[in-house]
């Protein structure tokens, strides 16, 4: 299968632009600076992806915003002075947010809003024509994680028209496009776009949820005291998800897989690997990781499978997350397996 280069092991930068707590000046200009960005290359990744939010790119009544660019104009500079590439990622737009804990979002309305997905359109314009200049550096990611399975073909034809619009701006970028049910890599086949050599198919991999979520406290009936390891039989994993909570319902219950394992991530990646080889394009995958509630070694044995699938059929990745965010990389709970991580990206 085709490879993304220069963007086959990266970091998320999330909870910076993206994801704070409030909109806090000496957060944005603290929370990731040049070292940071200093030590990642120095770690052998070669690329980040940063989130961020519309609220530092607009007004909330569309009046454009400087706030922003400013953030991510410095940062793909420190990636140019060490050789990375940098995926742009919008992680919620005016009008649409994936983020669990804002209960009230309607989110479906974007998807059928023709005033929203003109602001998204423009808002993406002003963000294509900043960076146009550096088709080699960097991509562009329309929007983090559409939730609904059922909003599919409505999201097929915007991003279309994403790549359309940004291809008369930017002929040579990479774009990034994921599918639906939060990105999950069983929504791959449903993606139907207009492909060039520059689409790429994005997907995010957390499977089994009730794993990699275990204690959250973000997810819905989700005890914060649950705990449960790695590896454990499809069975244990099923049996632990009926007990607790429908948003963890995932991969495992897919029919006819393999055990957890290697073949667990084989077995879920074939669909979307077949969709991606099928209309030429590469594969990526743009969020992967494990809380840091879960035991570090029964971390370290799942980064192990998911990377050993992902080195095998040239998938590019990038961890959630660099700092954080309860997944983070340079955080003290990820300290006892963070060498040998980095020996297995």
């Amino acid at each position: 299968m085709k490879q993304l280069e220069g963007f086959m092991k990266g970091v998320n930068l999330g909870g910076w632009i993206s994801q704070f707590d409030r909109y806090d000046k000496e957060h944005f200009d603290t929370f990731i600076t040049e070292e940071d960005i200093d030590s990642i290359a120095s770690l052998g990744f070669d690329h980040v992806r940063i989130p961020i939010d519309y609220v530092l790119l607009e007004e909330e009544d569309g009046t454009p915003k400087e706030d922003g660019f400013y953030y991510l104009e410095n940062c793909r500079k420190w990636c140019e002075k060490n050789h990375l590439n940098v995926l742009i990622d919008l992680h919620e737009c005016y009008g649409y947010s994936f983020d669990p804990l804002k209960k009230d979002m309607d989110r479906a309305k974007f998807f059928y809003d023709d005033a929203l997905q003109n602001r998204f359109m423009n808002l993406w314009k002003r963000i294509a024509t900043r960076f146009a200049q550096y088709p080699d550096q960097v991509a562009f990611e329309p929007l983090n994680e559409v939730v609904l399975h059922e909003v599919a073909d409505a999201w097929n034809e915007i991003a279309g028209r994403f790549i359309h619009m940004v291809r008369e701006i930017c002929p040579n970028h990479v774009l990034v496009v994921g599918g639906v049910a939060y990105n999950n890599v069983m929504s791959v086949p449903l993606l139907n776009l207009p492909v060039d050599e520059k689409v790429v198919y994005n997907f995010h991999c957390y499977e089994p949820m009730v794993f990699s979520h275990q204690g959250a406290y973000w997810v819905e009936n989700m005890p914060l005291d649950f705990r449960i390891g790695y590896p454990k039989t499809l069975a244990e994993y099923r049996k632990a998800g009926d007990e607790l909570a429908a948003d963890l319902a995932g991969a495992v219950y897919q029919e006819g897989i393999r055990e957890i394992g290697e073949e667990f991530f084989e077995d879920i990646f074939a669909p979307a690997i077949e969709k991606a080889q099928k209309d030429g394009v590469c594969l990526y995958c743009g969020e992967y990781g494990v809380i840091d509630q879960a035991d570090p070694e029964d971390r370290l044995r799942w980064m192990k499978d998911i990377h050993a699938v992902f080195e095998r059929y040239g998938i590019g990745h990038a961890l959630w997350n660099y700092k954080q965010k309860d997944f983070g990389l340079v955080d003290e709970s990820f300290a006892t397996i963070r060498d040998r991580f980095i020996e297995i990206v």
